[in-house]
């Protein structure tokens, strides 16, 4: 038996500490493709229990890897350096929604849906929204920065972050932010944790901000002869002065997909779709929903699908979901790559996909959202698991990266950095930027035990 495991069984609460191979198992990956044993598994409960570990770990160099609800695409909570798997995810209160100051106060275990659900509850609305909410938790959204479709309208996560209470490297308790929606007191060292994957700190309460709900929503769905057409129709409905809640578009490679899996039928004809998704009050979603559709049949839209309320919005949604179903229906590797370029580049990255394919023979299916450049480039690989598939699809990706690099474009939107993307970070930030992050890490975590092994290493 493990002296660690000896150790915390007598520092932390009975039961919040374990060596089965099932906990073992559940906690050596995501849902990438690395994966690597903890020596142990701690379940945190509370705060308390956070700042002992890091106070064990801190004084014997051990490694700590912080786990919420382990849905990340990038092997970012995978422990490659053995030591403590430490689990978040029992820690899901929703302690306060508080309409009164606009806020909600969270655990870092809670999942992302059940806060948008409490605040709709009340008549509010929490508006980040992964494609994961369902699954993925507070705590991993503030770890990446996580975005999702509504990110157009409403921004990312960092945004609707005010207060967070974070154990630092050392065991200690820092409070930074709070609950004013205005706050210029120092440094702003809750925006510096959220995207910070575990390397700075670790979040065991977030306060957020919460807005009042939208009336209602509606969408179109629109079909077009090729994806030029439908990027047109993006610029074209900024132009008009229209800021839609939501912009996703598709591919032809996907649209393939999703016509084999779903039926024929489930589509309308042409090579690209473009879903668009308004909200506000009743009468003003009305009549923006008439502009909108007139507008795209002047763009030459094949068909449009209209859904006038939430109700029948959620049909559209679901077509969208099943894009990821359909890709994973054709029975090849998806390797999801969540790259961003600016928006008048979004033709010129599907045609470098369509390059891209061409070249090396694997397929390309592209989709997302669209409204800020943020396109889930997914390399389609057959048999990723035989050595020379892996090395001709790890030599697309690097292409797909610089391609990206040189086009004013970032390699992750919404993901993160974590063991997937480690080996372009330098490219990606340059050497002052990468420097500075180095000087951040060594100030905030000195013995460098927090998610060891990642971008920064």
């Amino acid at each position: 038996m493990s002296k660690i495991y000896e150790d915390l069984s007598k520092l932390l609460p009975e039961g919040c500490v374990s060596i089965s191979q099932s906990d073992i198992e559940i906690h050596r990956i995501d849902k990438w493709y690395a994966a690597a044993d903890p020596e142990i598994v701690v379940f945190a409960q509370c705060t308390a229990d956070v700042s002992a570990v890091m106070k064990y770990a801190n004084e014997h160099e051990v490694p700590v890897y912080t786990r919420g609800a382990g849905v990340g695409y990038v092997g970012g909570c995978v422990p490659v350096q053995g030591g403590i798997a430490l689990s978040v995810a029992q820690m899901n209160d929703i302690l306060e929604v508080n309409t009164g100051d606009g806020v909600a106060v969270v655990q870092p275990g809670v999942i992302t849906g059940h806060l948008q659900e409490a605040a709709r509850e009340k008549g509010w609305y929490y508006p980040p929204d992964p494609a994961s909410l369902k699954e993925c938790s507070i705590g991993g959204n503030i770890a990446t920065n996580a975005g999702g479709p509504r990110c157009l309208k409403y921004g990312v996560t960092k945004q609707y972050v005010l207060g967070l209470e974070v154990v630092t490297a050392t065991g200690e308790i820092m409070r930074v932010g709070g609950r004013c929606h205005k706050n210029k007191t120092g440094f702003d060292l809750t925006t510096l944790m959220c995207g910070s994957e575990g390397m700075l700190g670790i979040v065991t309460e977030a306060t957020v901000r919460i807005i009042p709900h939208p009336e209602t929503r509606a969408m179109l769905g629109a079909s077009f002869v090729d994806f030029p057409a439908a990027a047109a129709a993006v610029q074209a409905i900024l132009d008009a002065g229209i800021l839609p809640s939501a912009l996703e578009i598709t591919d032809a490679f996907t649209l393939a997909a999703a016509r084999d899996y779903l039926g024929e039928d489930s589509l309308p004809p042409g090579d690209a779709y473009l879903m668009v998704e308004i909200d506000g009050r009743v009468d003003s979603v009305k009549n923006e929903l008439q502009g909108l559709k007139e507008l795209l049949e002047g763009l030459g839209a094949l068909r449009i699908n209209e859904a006038p309320d939430e109700a029948s919005c959620e049909q559209i949604w679901q077509l969208r979901r099943d894009f990821s179903y359909s890709l994973k229906h054709t029975g090849l590797t998806k390797l999801n790559e969540d790259v961003v370029v600016p928006r008048s580049k979004l033709v010129d990255l599907v045609n470098f996909a369509r390059q891209l394919q061409k070249d090396t023979g694997i397929d390309v299916a592209c989709f997302g959202h669209a409204g800020d450049g943020n396109i889930h480039t997914n390399l389609m690989v057959k048999d990723y698991s035989d050595p020379e598939t892996k090395k001709r699809a790890d030599a697309a990706v690097d292409k797909l990266f610089r391609w990206v690099l040189a086009h004013d474009g970032a390699i992750t939107g919404e993901h993160g950095v974590g063991l997937a993307k480690k080996p372009w970070i330098k490219q990606a930030l340059g050497e002052v930027s990468y420097s500075m992050h180095q000087a951040i890490k060594n100030a905030m975590d000195p013995k460098r035990i927090l998610n060891p092994g990642k971008f920064l290493d």
